[in-house]
C-alpha cells in the first residue's frame, strides 16, 4: 500500500516534498503524476491536502519522462 502524506502551502512545492520523501528533488513529477497535479507548486493551497507518495525507485533518473532537450 502505497504511503500517504499531508501537504499544506508551507511544504511550497512537489520538490521539496520529493526531496524529502524520496531523497531526489527531481522525482517530483512521480508525485504530481500519481496524485493527478500538473504544478509542482503548492502555494495555492488553502487547507491540507493529501498526497499518495510513489515508492522509492533509485534507478529512475532526473528529469521529466519523455521530455527532450534540444
Amino acid at each position: 500500500m502505497p504511503d500517504t502524506i499531508t501537504v499544506t502551502a508551507a511544504d511550497v512545492s512537489l520538490y521539496h516534498v520529493a526531496a524529502k520523501q524520496l531523497n531526489d528533488a527531481t522525482q517530483w513529477w512521480r508525485i504530481a503524476q500519481m496524485n493527478g497535479l500538473a504544478d509542482p507548486d503548492l502555494s495555492w493551497l488553502t487547507a491540507p491536502v493529501a498526497l499518495t507518495l510513489p515508492p522509492v525507485d533509485a534507478t529512475q533518473t532526473a528529469g521529466v519522462p519523455g521530455l527532450v532537450s534540444s
